[in-house]
């Protein structure tokens, strides 16, 4: 049984990625969305007791998540017809205890949300999303906070050609591709090869499209020097739903996230990002 987690705090940001998970479970036969929350640890004083403020002493923090998270599950059934399970975890270490629960319970997918055009919007609101990525435990989807995508049709794939068995971890891929069966769209940026393609890029692609053969990928080469331009333009072109993105090895996300420059896609695009790291 496939099974996306989505992190709640409540927030819009969260609830987004909430519904768009709930949108894309209707597309995987017996997915299971879980709506997983923690809350932070209670204080204890010297008396061993917990410190709480007044009104907190008759119903359980635990409690209260977990009637909070049903009231989002009740939101998503109208969505999707995918059983959705609502967890809520007690802890002082949110990232840790994410990380154990996708371990233990067989998670394919993360669903994140991502909000914040400034600085202090991407430091408050995109932290946690961004460690989670770098931690590579499974697969995140990072979901805009205005995205109109619900589907996953076309699966844009970006690589720079440069040891793509070293740098492209090739069984997560697969795992969101088996997922979703979409039409894949493998595109490389570069502005240094005008005139021809290399042997070198030309045996790098031909190792990817051994590796990929069984998914029928369609390559292209974009010959321009501002790469989330080109981006931007493949994904409105194609009517892209899905973007492919490793981290570790390329720059695109360390691209979206720097504040200079408004056209980074993570903040003014609508179509989610698939962060697969190493």
């Amino acid at each position: 049984m496939p099974k996306f987690i989505v992190p709640v705090d409540f927030s819009e940001t969260s609830k987004n990625a909430a519904r768009y998970a709930a949108h894309i479970s209707s597309l995987v036969p017996d997915a299971q969305v879980i709506l997983y929350n923690v809350f932070d640890t209670l204080e204890y004083g010297s008396d061993s007791s917990p410190l709480s403020t007044e009104g907190e002493e008759d119903t359980s923090r635990f409690t209260l998540m977990e009637l909070a998270l049903q009231s989002v599950k009740t939101e998503l059934s109208g969505i999707t017809s995918a059983p959705i399970v609502c967890v809520a975890e007690e802890s002082h270490r949110f990232l840790d205890a994410l990380e154990r629960y996708v371990r233990e319970n067989d998670i394919q997918l993360i669903v994140m949300g991502i909000t914040g055009a400034t600085r202090l919007g991407q430091m408050l609101m995109g932290s946690n999303t961004l460690n989670i990525v770098k931690r590579g435990i499974v697969p995140v989807i990072i979901v805009p906070p205005d995205t109109r995508s619900v589907s996953a049709k076309n699966v844009m794939m970006l690589t720079d050609f440069k040891d793509v068995e070293g740098t492209i971890p090739m069984a997560s891929v697969k795992t969101v591709l088996n997922l979703f069966n979409p039409r894949l769209h493998i595109v490389n940026v570069d502005h240094e090869h005008y005139v021809e393609l290399t042997d070198d890029y030309k045996a790098e692609r031909a190792k990817l499209e051994r590796e990929l053969r069984s998914y029928s990928p369609e390559f292209y080469f974009i010959r321009m020097f501002d790469f989330m331009e080109a981006t931007n333009q493949f994904v409105e072109d194609k009517k892209i739903d899905l973007i492919l993105s490793f981290p570790r090895r390329h720059s695109f996300l360390s691209h979206m996230f720097k504040t200079t420059n408004t056209k980074k896609l993570a903040y003014h695009s609508h179509v989610p990002i698939v962060a697969i790291s190493l």
